[in-house]
């Protein structure tokens, strides 16, 4: 099936979306004064772990179709890049609490007309998860599930374990609240397997030039493929970073950036994030490479510039590749809420780098 052209009637807003956005975005106001209050310290709201920063090139494929070649995919060049490893919630726990991992890429140098231009820079984010689908995929459904998730990350160590590791009880919350069951237990319920062999996802969808597409991330080489799947063996507090470190204190990684093309809007919905588009209507297609030699990731330089000062935001971009759907829509504000809090009160000023040699070695 040939790929859906983008136009801007692709989004369906509802009348009351900006009041739910509204609502939303000061819960999680509220939420993040308190956690700032418990730490002394302000926190994103989500994804507040950080487990690793690392520096990187990523290098678009030169052989590319047309219907690929969109965007800042349109050539090939190599970029440098900054991407940050994290885990979910919007608070500090225990690496043994399972939890999805985030990854978040920064490309730097990007040309093209800004989607935010009061950002600043010349950078295009995009911000993935080891999940291919929300359990709350519409604005009007992640508000109701929103004080459960909320009280989920609060929660003391062991409610934690109990939320992760009841899969059936998971399942009936989800449902009672109008989520889909499979991607809440696929965020929740899951393993605590090595972040570096993950497969990465923007599960909502962007704008892919003249289309639209959701993008992976998939590992390709050796050294972090054999990770796939892996549990860490030395979990503790902060596992998951301390296997982050150990892994590129002696070897590199690569990495495959794909472009999933929007075939069907009917099983392929832009509105609706919940739902993991098929496969077989469109499978996913390599754009570019992603590589990071050996480095240092953890280190007090580099943890505090990527907690404290590094922010990531989808709509930090290029108009051709502009965030979609309600879920995007609402991201807009919140992120840019969460940013504005966490800079001011940490007294660190907002900076978008320019260049890879700004992130500290």
């Amino acid at each position: 099936m040939s790929p859906i052209l983008y136009t801007p009637d692709i989004e369906v807003i509802d009348e009351e979306e900006r009041t739910l956005i509204n609502q939303i975005v000061e819960q999680m106001g509220a939420t993040s004064r308190c956690a700032f209050e418990r730490h002394r310290h302000a926190l994103r709201d989500a994804h507040a772990k950080s487990n690793g920063l690392l520096k990187g090139q990523l290098t678009v494929h030169a052989d590319l179709p047309d219907e690929l070649r969109q965007g800042l995919f349109a050539q090939p060049r190599t970029y440098d890049v900054v991407a940050r490893l994290s885990s979910a919630p919007g608070d500090i726990h225990s690496d043994a609490i399972p939890a999805a991992r985030g990854f978040a890429l920064k490309i730097i140098g990007v040309e093209g007309e800004r989607l935010t231009p009061d950002i600043g820079g010349h950078n295009q984010d995009f911000l993935m998860v080891n999940f291919p689908a929300l359990a709350f995929g519409t604005i009007a459904k992640y508000k109701r599930m929103l004080t459960l998730l909320e009280a989920n990350a609060h929660a003391p160590d062991t409610f934690q374990r109990l939320v992760a590791g009841t899969a059936h009880g998971a399942k009936q919350v989800v449902e009672a609240l109008g989520g889909t069951p499979g991607a809440t237990l696929d965020g929740l319920a899951r393993d605590n397997h090595h972040p570096l062999g993950e497969t990465y996802h923007t599960q909502a969808a962007i704008r892919f030039g003249d289309y639209i597409a959701k993008l992976a991330l998939h590992p390709s080489s050796a050294s972090v493929r054999q990770l796939t799947g892996q549990p860490v063996d030395d979990i503790a507090y902060a596992g998951m970073r301390d296997a982050v470190a150990a892994h590129f204190a002696q070897h590199g990684a690569e990495y495959t950036l794909s472009a999933q093309l929007c075939t069907d809007l009917a099983s392929m919905p832009v509105e609706d994030a919940a739902v993991t588009w098929p496969e077989h209507a469109s499978p996913h297609r390599p754009l570019a490479t992603l590589r990071f030699a050996p480095q240092s990731t953890a280190h007090p330089a580099r943890q505090v510039y990527g907690d404290d000062v590094l922010s990531f935001n989808p709509w930090n971009g290029i108009v051709a590749h502009q965030p979609l759907g309600g879920i995007m829509r609402i991201r807009r504000f919140a992120y840019e809420r969460s940013t504005a809090f966490r800079h001011a009160m940490n007294a660190q000023p907002r900076v978008e780098p320019g260049q890879a040699s700004d992130i500290p070695d």
